[in-house]
C-alpha cells in the first residue's frame, strides 16, 4: 500500500508543479523572444535522445547499420518537412525495422 500511496504523491506533485505555470501565465502575453526560444525545445531533446543511444557508458561512439540508417531517414525527413513529428516517426520508423531485420 505504500507504494501506491507514494505514486498518488509523486503524481499529485506533478501535476501540481505544472499546473503553477498553466495558472500563473493564464491572462498574460508570452514575449516573442520565449516562444521563440522554446521552439528549440523539442530539436534539442531529439538531439539529447540521438546522443544517449549513440554514446556508450565510456564515452565512446556506438553506432551501427541500424543507428546510421535512422539518422540518415530522420535527418531527411526533418529536412524536408521541418516537422519534429515526422523526423521521429521517419527515424524510430526504420531504426526498429532494422533492428528486426538485422
Amino acid at each position: 500500500m505504500t507504494d501506491f500511496i507514494a505514486i498518488v504523491i509523486v503524481g499529485l506533485g506533478t501535476y501540481a508543479f505544472r499546473s503553477i505555470f498553466i495558472v500563473a501565465l493564464a491572462g498574460r502575453t508570452i514575449p516573442p523572444n520565449v516562444i521563440r526560444a522554446l521552439e528549440f525545445v523539442g530539436p534539442a531533446v531529439l538531439s539529447a535522445l540521438v546522443v544517449a543511444l549513440l554514446v556508450d557508458e565510456s564515452g565512446s561512439v556506438v553506432a551501427g547499420i541500424p543507428e546510421l540508417a535512422a539518422l540518415a531517414a530522420g535527418g531527411f525527413a526533418g529536412w524536408r518537412t521541418r516537422n519534429l513529428i515526422y523526423t521521429v516517426v521517419a527515424g524510430m520508423g526504420v531504426f526498429w525495422l532494422l533492428r528486426i531485420w538485422l
